[in-house]
């Protein structure tokens, strides 16, 4: 499942029209409706707000896993690979939001991996 269709998913199972999500995360209707059909793609701060308010991982929203894992345990395990990146010398304050990104999308993968063995 991509983006689009995932974004499109979450806002009907949580009874919400493309103007009503899109007044709740101070976006556009057109914008909404934009990402539903992949004519245009959010930013890294609209994905952090949709994972907020829909209580899912960013990974989960881009379809990069099928387990929605709930916002706030997602950002404590990235605070703990942050600690851990750090001790071990890797500047990850540093990283740009893209590169903060990958570097989650790549450990959820690796978590989602481990619960299903």
């Amino acid at each position: 499942m991509n983006f689009a269709s995932r974004l499109k998913q979450l806002r009907k199972e949580h009874n919400l029209t493309q103007e009503e999500l899109a007044q709740k995360i101070s976006k556009t209707r057109s914008t909404i409706a934009g990402y539903e059909t992949e004519r245009k793609e959010p930013d890294y701060e609209t994905l952090i707000t949709l994972s907020k308010y829909f209580n899912v991982s960013v990974g989960y929203l881009l379809g990069e896993t099928n387990i929605p894992h709930r916002y706030e345990e997602a950002d404590e395990f990235l605070s703990k690979l942050k600690a851990e990146l750090n001790n071990r010398g890797y500047d990850f304050d540093g990283k740009s939001a893209e590169e903060l990104a990958e570097i989650l999308s790549i450990a959820l993968k690796l978590m989602d991996k481990t619960k299903s063995n």
